[in-house]
């Protein structure tokens, strides 16, 4: 079901070349997150931080494969008929009083620790050929740490590193590095349910690298497969959905 895009960190450190076990857990744990086909999914986003209020937002996600998906607002009622629809590295939000789109950024903040990409972009394999850096323990089980570095700047983090159960492949933890190699924020994905016909995360808690009290909440729901034609990732199509 779960957010930046001057030198390369860590130059030396990284390869082009390919690493055929490291993509092979990557989309393991990739199709443990979301599904390969066409789905639809809805996600509840509480934002807090420790002197301000909680805010509250709900997302509908209809998504097809890495380089089409629709996000619509339902929440709150103010801003219901927004919609962003991202094809390829391209990403436009709706108005319903804009005749125009209006060009985004993955890597622009959508709410609290939620960037535009972390919706949109729905899967780790893209454009970030990925590669082992070690194992670790965490939470006393065997994880597999995967580097994540960008090939260009086509993406919502420039480097990330993932945390994967050796066992079964289920993602654990995600650290999202800027361009400049800063923190900008820790993933954990957690509570573990059945969702679109195997157990998938169905809560997100994404962490200010900075500032650890701000945080947001995603939780997923209501996940169901969809056959989702190629018209409906099209601009003239999202009127009818407004």
């Amino acid at each position: 079901m779960l957010g930046s895009s001057a030198t390369l960190f860590a130059e030396t450190e990284t390869t082009s070349e390919e690493d055929p076990l490291a993509r092979s857990i990557l989309a393991k744990t990739d199709e443990i997150r979301f599904p390969s086909e066409g789905f639809q999914v809805d996600i509840d986003i509480a934002s807090s931080s420790p002197d301000g209020d909680t805010e509250k937002r709900k997302y509908r996600i209809l998504s097809k494969g890495n380089e089409n998906t629709v996000v619509m607002i339902l929440e709150p009622a103010s801003e219901r008929g927004q919609i962003m629809l991202m094809k390829g590295r391209d990403l436009w939000v709706f108005m319903p009083n804009v005749s125009q789109p209006i060009r985004l950024g993955l890597a622009q903040r959508l709410t609290g620790q939620v960037a535009n990409g972390d919706l949109a972009r729905v899967y780790l394999m893209s454009r970030c050929p990925p590669r082992i850096l070690r194992t670790e323990k965490l939470q006393g089980e065997d994880q597999t740490v995967l580097e994540l570095q960008a090939v260009d700047r086509g993406v919502t983090y420039h480097r990330v590193l993932l945390w994967v159960n050796k066992s079964n492949h289920w993602p654990r933890k995600a650290e999202f590095y800027s361009l400049s190699n800063r923190l900008m924020k820790t993933c954990l994905y957690e509570n573990y349910q059945i969702m679109a016909g195997r157990k998938r995360p169905t809560r997100l808690v994404m962490v200010d690298g900075l500032k650890p009290g701000d945080r947001s909440v995603l939780e997923y729901d209501d996940m169901k497969l969809r056959d989702l034609p190629d018209k409906v990732f099209s601009k003239d199509y999202l009127k009818k959905l407004q």
